[in-house]
């Protein structure tokens, strides 16, 4: 690799996989270790990111599990104050944290509606926040949010949707706020990936999703992982305040199927 990453310090939230496979976390974690970076790999279920240490170990990687709830103030610090304690600051935080609702307004009930935006908004908020006064000391650092194209066309998805879209509209807030500090806040709005999120759609949903897209290919978290590394990098040093579209072109078609959902 390049050392694209070397010498900084990167926690990655929702670093683990919820099943077989590889989620965004999981691949970004690995991508900026073999960068160079150090990574603090936090789950909610420490099982998981321990699994994602194991292997950028068994690379020869520098990386620690930490166990934390992203919707609770008091554990977002702890896992800032871990990073920081165990490696002198923080230089990137890559909110990456999420789950998925699939109902549609009438159908989605209140604490459904509650959970979802604590889990895909809220957390991003507590995390930035915690993580911010780590990166004024280090003279600035970059702030990376997953949303979805989800969030920027019309979808079915109500609560899921309009938590993505809020990413953004996060994102950059935070960047004209952190500009001055040189901190840099992006988002990344990937597509349809396949990753252990959506293995229960199964495999007709699954070549709806690849047709859908203009290159008529299927993304993995590689895809998503890669664009985080530029992100994270000096290489984006006059990029703050967007959305980078990770879609094979998904967003600018209109060919059958669209996130798995029948036509």
């Amino acid at each position: 690799m390049s050392d694209r990453l070397k010498g900084k310090v990167a926690i990655v939230t929702g670093a683990g996989s919820r099943g077989p496979g590889l989620g965004n976390g999981k691949a970004a974690c690995i991508l900026f270790a073999r960068e160079g970076a150090r990574v603090l790999c936090a789950d909610q279920v420490l099982e998981r990111a321990e699994e994602t240490v194991g292997l950028i170990r068994g690379e020869g990687g520098e990386a620690v599990a930490f166990a934390a709830d992203m919707t609770r103030v008091a554990e977002c610090a702890a896992m800032v104050a871990e990073a920081a304690k165990r490696w002198g600051g923080l230089d990137i935080l890559h909110n990456n944290v999420g789950i998925e609702s699939r109902k549609d307004l009438l159908d989605t009930q209140e604490d459904e509606w509650d959970r979802v935006m604590a889990v895909d908004l809220k957390s991003m908020f507590l995390a930035t926040r915690a993580a911010v006064p780590e990166m004024v000391k280090r003279g600035g650092g970059s702030v990376i949010c997953v949303s979805s194209i989800a969030g920027m066309r019309g979808h079915g998805r109500t609560a899921y949707a309009t938590a993505k879209a809020g990413v953004i509209g996060f994102v950059r807030s935070c960047a004209v706020q952190l500009g001055p500090n040189a901190i840099r806040v992006n988002a990344i709005a990937p597509g349809a990936v396949w990753t252990p999120m959506v293995e229960s759609l199964g495999p007709d949903a699954r070549e709806r999703r690849r047709r859908a897209n203009a290159l008529g290919t299927e993304g993995t978290a590689w895809d998503i992982g890669w664009g985080a590394v530029y992100l994270a990098s000096d290489e984006a040093r006059w990029v703050t305040g967007q959305t980078l579209v990770i879609d094979a072109g998904l967003t600018i078609t209109t060919r059958e199927g669209s996130l798995g959902a029948a036509r």
